[in-house]
Formats: structure tokens, C-alpha cells, sequence
């Protein structure tokens, strides 16, 4: 660790990890007989993208290998940087390159440039001008240009196991020497909780843990807990998270876990999300998957809808969960959905079918004359219900079903 920063240092950057020896959490890619361990013995690192979740370790990972390759290293945020900055890292890395030293670029959040931005590292990571790490907690095949992506090697992070944050926290207990100045201590299950409540975030634990500290030497459950309760989950709204818990709301649902859905709505909630975007979504759901295997579900979606209008947040939260629950639990039906998905598909192949001349309105005297509305057979008039039999399709898709009611 580099216990070496000044006094107003945060604790996380204190703790960061100098070596692949004390580099935790992410073994499956970085840990012996590992595609990088072998990349850097054999001091052939390719341009790289780190993709995972924040305190996951991808600006760590950069600067160890950065260092265990005696590199330059050259940190960029894509949130503050543009071509300009790009310009002047690439004049110096020229110069370092005919040196014989190699730069190695970290950007981070690197799906925040434009193509334009993106388009101008190609040629210099295809010459070998830098080797280039980005860092992104977005998927990079939505976010990363193809013709970056296919220069690079995208590495998969995950978030690091409450074991491995356990370790880290033991650690600035017993390594930091600010900490051992000051003698911080903390009551029994306080540093698992921390572990378990950062969701898999070593930042956030270790930021939690120093928030501790500014209220005590001696960290309580009580303190930590409360200090953990301000802190964000981990839900982008506008990310993929969004769209991952979105999905796995919609196939607890499908798959009648009442348990798992309401989970997954707490998931949003609690992190902020829009109760009418869940609203919505329940009710496309209600035609989606239940349809008319039970015509309650649209309704009991749309008070869910207007409750939230009305209450908004935190009260609409039980309306809601009334909704996810119901909708669980009912049977599910998907005839609706298929149906309407052939109907579609039949327009796309046959898009401008003349109406059949029986089923056109004719206001004009001319347009009975030519035939319209001729022959249609008005249904109240006939007592027999087989003898107001007709077609109500375009001809070419006469006799098609598209929804066929079961008994």
C-alpha cells in the first residue's frame, strides 16, 4: 500500500494497491497463469478495455502494469478531456517512443468521448505509439466504437467479494499510518457489515470507513450503519444497471417470483428510479405476459399508474408492490403478445391490402353504386350466428388466425 500521501489524502487512494501481490478480487484476470500476468512477463501488453463496476480496480490494474512494465503512464478522464489533451499526450509518447520507452494511456470512463474522439487514438494504438487502457462501467459494445474494439482486448472486472474487501479494511486498520497514529478501532462485525453493505465497491467501503473516523476513533455498528445509509447504490439510471434491473424485474415477474420481483422493484426504489417508468412497464407488462388470461391485470397495472401520479414517492412504493405482487402471481398468457407480433408481421409483407368492398363505408350514392358495403351482413339481424358468417381480412389473408382462444 502507499501509505506516503499527505494528511488530506482520502483513504481509498492511501490504500491503493502498488503491486500484483497486493492487487485483490480480481484473480480470474489477473491472477497467476492469467492472460495479463503472462502479457507482462513477457512484456508484450496489448491496448485494453476494463470493463466492470465502480471500485472494481480498473484504474489500480492500469498503474500496476503500468509500473510493473516500466511504462510511462499517462491517466486521462474522458469527462474532462478531449482531443486537445489527446494531442499533447501523443506528441510526448512520440518522443518517449523514439526514447525507447513505452506510454501507456488510461482513460478513464472512456465510453464519455464521442466517435470523433474515439476515431483519433486508432491510428496510434494500431502503430503502437501508446498502449492504451480504457476504463468503462458501460457495456463497451454500446459504448465503444467497433473499430477501437477490435484493436483492443476488453477484460471483464467484477465486483470485488465482501472476502476481498474484508481483507482491504483489515488492512487500513493495520497498515495505515494515519490510522495507527489516531488508533482506530472497530467493534466486532462492523468491517463485515462495511464489506457486505459497499456492494462490491472497495472505494465506497473505504470511504465509509474513513467517514467513520470522523466521528469516532471507536467505529459502533450504530455509526457504521448510519454512515453506510447515506451512501448511493449502485444503479445508473441511464446505464446499463438501469436496463439489467429493469429486466430482471420483468422475468421475476414472468416467472411468477413474487419474492424476486418485489426485490428488484425495491432495487429501483430505493435507488431513485422514476415510479412512473415502473408503472409503465407494469402495464405493458399486464398485455405482454398475462393478457387475457386475466383482464384484471391491465386495471389493477393503471391504478398502480395513478397512484403513483397521485401519492409519488415514498407513498405510491406499497402501490406498486400491490401491482408487482398481482402480476406475479397471476397466469400468465403470452397468445396476445405472439398475435399481435404476426399481425405485424403480415402488414410488413402485404403493407396496402385493399379493404374488402363489404366492409367499406358508403356515405355517397356513388359508392353504393361500385359496390361498397354491398353484401356485408349486419350481425344483430341474424338469430343464427353461422349465418352471419363473412370475412373481415384483406383477400390474400383470408381464413388467417392470429389468436386462437383455448377451452
Amino acid at each position: 500500500m502507499n501509505n506516503s500521501h499527505e494528511k488530506g489524502t482520502p483513504l481509498p487512494e492511501r490504500m491503493r494497491p502498488q503491486s500484483a501481490e497486493t492487487y485483490l478480487g480480481q484473480e480470474k484476470i489477473f491472477g497467476e497463469e492469467s492472460f495479463l500476468r503472462e502479457a507482462v512477463k513477457n512484456g508484450a501488453l496489448p491496448s485494453l478495455i476494463f470493463w466492470g463496476p465502480p471500485g472494481s480496480g480498473k484504474t489500480t490494474l492500469a498503474r500496476i502494469l503500468s509500473r510493473e512494465l516500466d511504462s510511462v503512464f499517462v491517466s486521462l478522464s474522458a469527462v474532462s478531456s478531449g482531443k486537445k489533451d489527446l494531442t499533447i499526450v501523443l506528441e510526448q509518447a512520440e518522443k518517449d517512443r523514439a526514447e525507447g520507452k513505452r506510454t501507456i494511456l488510461f482513460l478513464d470512463e472512456i465510453h464519455r468521448w464521442n466517435k470523433a474522439q474515439q476515431d483519433a487514438l486508432l491510428p496510434f494504438v494500431e502503430s503502437g505509439v501508446i498502449t492504451l487502457i480504457g476504463a468503462t462501467t458501460e457495456n463497451p459494445s454500446f459504448s465503444v466504437n467497433s473499430a477501437l474494439l477490435s484493436r483492443t482486448r476488453v477484460l471483464v472486472l467484477q465486483s470485488l467479494p465482501s472476502s476481498a474487501i474484508m481483507t482491504i479494511l483489515k488492512r487500513a486498520l493495520t497498515e495505515d499510518a494515519l490510522f495507527l497514529t489516531q488508533k482506530v478501532r472497530a467493534d466486532n462485525g462492523v468491517l463485515e457489515f462495511l464489506a457486505q453493505a459497499s456492494g462490491g465497491d472497495a472505494r465506497q467501503a473505504l470511504s465509509a470507513l474513513e467517514a467513520c473516523t470522523f466521528h469516532a476513533r471507536q467505529i459502533t455498528m450504530e455509526l457504521a450503519e448510519s454512515v453506510m445509509q447515506r451512501s448511493h447504490l449502485l444503479y445508473d439510471k441511464k446505464g446499463e444497471w438501469h436496463y439489467d434491473v429493469i429486466s430482471a424485474l420483468h422475468k421475476s415477474l414472468r416467472g411468477g417470483d413474487a419474492d424476486g420481483a418485489l426485490y428488484w422493484l425495491g432495487r429501483m426504489l430505493e435507488a431513485g428510479e422514476d415510479p412512473l417508468y415502473v408503472a409503465r412497464r407494469l402495464i405493458r407488462f399486464a398485455s405482454e405476459d398475462i393478457g387475457l388470461a386475466n383482464s384484471f391485470a391491465l386495471p389493477q397495472s393503471i391504478a398502480a399508474l395513478e397512484a403513483c401520479r397521485h401519492l409519488g414517492m415514498p407513498e405510491c412504493e406499497l402501490n406498486l408492490a400491490q401491482a408487482v405482487v398481482y402480476l406475479a402471481k397471476s397466469k400468465k398468457s403470452n397468445a396476445l403478445y405472439e398475435a399481435y407480433g404476426q399481425v405485424k408481421d403480415d402488414i410488413r409483407k402485404f403493407p396496402n391490402e385493399p379493404v374488402p368492398l363489404h366492409l367499406r363505408n358508403a356515405p355517397t350514392q356513388l359508392m353504393k353504386e361500385i359496390g361498397y358495403g354491398q353484401g356485408y351482413k349486419y350481425t344483430p339481424e341474424f338469430k343464427n350466428p353461422e349465418d352471419a358468417q363473412q370475412s373481415y381480412l384483406p383477400e390474400k389473408l383470408r381464413g388467417r388466425k392470429y389468436i386462437i382462444f383455448s377451452e
